[in-house]
């Protein structure tokens, strides 16, 4: 079946972002994590890092009932520095206002509140906040006041 899934990359603190949203989205991760330490030694490549052994490679969530999967991995050195930016955000729609104000009061705790959901011109009840790990997110509820 096809899908849209979101893909965050972090700097080495993955497994922390991912036990976050899944308490926040009272999920649970798809099959096991994925560690770049099963990776099978590459004849041309270097021996792994000790180190980078336990960074996640793969992690896998639904989100809002399964209708959408947050992906996700930890970028070893040589994949270059993560940053975060403005360009990407992910919008959340629940189906309730009671579910968007929890989504947003728990993603903006140790964040920052970019805009306080409130009623919108277009009739919906809209937000925005930048999560504790610097993930941008959107919250857009059509349910009536």
């Amino acid at each position: 079946m096809a899908s849209v899934s979101t893909y965050l990359i972090f700097p080495g603190n993955t497994e922390e972002a991912f036990n976050f949203y899944k308490a926040v989205f009272q999920s649970e991760f798809v099959g096991e994590i994925s560690r770049f330490g099963s990776i099978p030694p590459q004849p041309d490549q270097p021996p792994m890092a000790e180190a980078d052994k336990n960074l996640v490679m793969h992690i896998m969530m639904p989100i809002l009932g399964g209708v959408h999967y947050l992906m996700g991995n930890d970028a070893l050195e040589f994949m270059g520095e993560v940053v975060f930016g403005n360009s990407s955000n992910i919008m959340l729609s629940p189906d309730t206002r009671a579910e968007t104000k929890r989504l947003f009061d728990e993603l903006s705790a140790g964040g920052k509140v970019e805009m306080e959901l409130q009623e919108m011109f277009w009739g919906d009840y809209f937000g925005s906040c930048v999560d504790q790990f610097g993930v941008q997110w959107m919250f857009n509820c059509a349910e009536k006041a």
